[in-house]
């Protein structure tokens, strides 16, 4: 009941994503996911008579038993692809080429994390299945059994998790870089800031379907808009500055051109004095 509990919340969760497993799958042309297309459907099916039947014998079982090897590879090849994102960040040195691996890190990592989220609800499917063959053939074996799913489940859970959370920290490095020239690249450094959060926010709320806790709290990376609020206040601050000094330095001239008007404008009367004093 608790796995198929699960089974239900990666559901919803794949249900609410912008990129839906499957639509993710169809664009697909790698052997490894459509094999993973395949093994879903027999799960389906397997699923079906399971619920019709309220057991799973002999022969449901025998059409399912290889699918824990196809969904690993799959699970496998997804997680390297999320390594991949990863590297290809930290290579990343210039503002410019950053900026289009975090992009590329935002939209591809959504549909890996996709694909992640599909494998293990294959897998507690499998699990499910699993343990109800265990209950008909041998139910004295039911509660070791079950154990033992637990602790793969687990084992799965954490190496998901290293692996999405290595891509988070990434990020977070790169969005700090970002931060720090966010003045000499105004465009590009917010949209690498942005790009993080959102991969943050894509792998949180994954984790939180999955039911994986991580103890470690994100990197501090700000978000765009206040390395953005913040250039701008720096930049208003230094303008106003300048207006002030603009302001104080032109009133200084004015006062000094009006004394040199007022000291000029003396000079000449008193001369024109003097000529019509001559002149008298």
């Amino acid at each position: 009941m608790a796995m198929q509990q699960a089974m239900d919340e990666i559901t919803d969760y794949l249900a609410k994503i912008d990129e839906k497993v499957d639509d993710v799958l169809r664009a697909q042309k790698d052997a490894v996911l459509a094999r993973m297309i395949g093994v879903g459907l027999v799960l389906e099916e397997a699923m079906t008579i399971r619920e019709s039947r309220g057991r799973v014998d002999e022969i449901t079982w025998s059409k399912v038993q290889t699918a824990p090897a196809t969904i690993a590879e799959t699970q496998a090849y997804a997680l390297r692809q999320l390594d991949a994102l990863a590297e290809k960040l930290e290579r990343k040195t210039g503002i410019g080429d950053l900026a289009e691996a975090a992009k590329e890190a935002e939209s591809k990592s959504r549909e890996w994390l996709a694909v992640l989220a599909r494998c293990f609800q294959l897998q507690d499917a499998i699990a499910v299945l699993e343990l109800d063959r265990v209950l008909d053939a041998s139910p004295d074996e039911l509660d070791g059994h079950r154990l033992g799913l637990k602790a793969a489940r687990q084992n799965r859970l954490e190496l998901i998790s290293r692996t999405t959370e290595l891509l988070v920290n990434r990020m977070n490095a790169a969005a700090g870089m970002a931060n720090a020239k966010v003045l000499l690249h105004p465009t590009a450094s917010p949209a690498v800031v942005r790009s993080s959060n959102n991969v943050a926010v894509s792998i949180h709320e994954f984790h939180g379907r999955l039911g994986i806790e991580s103890g470690r709290e994100s990197a501090e990376a700000r978000r765009w808009v206040d390395a953005a609020t913040e250039a701008k206040d720096k930049a208003l601050e230094t303008g106003a500055s300048g207006v002030d000094a603009a302001r104080t330095l032109g009133s200084k001239t004015l006062d000094r051109a009006g004394s040199v008007t007022g000291k000029l404008a003396g000079g000449i009367a008193e001369r024109a004095r003097r000529l019509r004093g001559d002149a008298d």
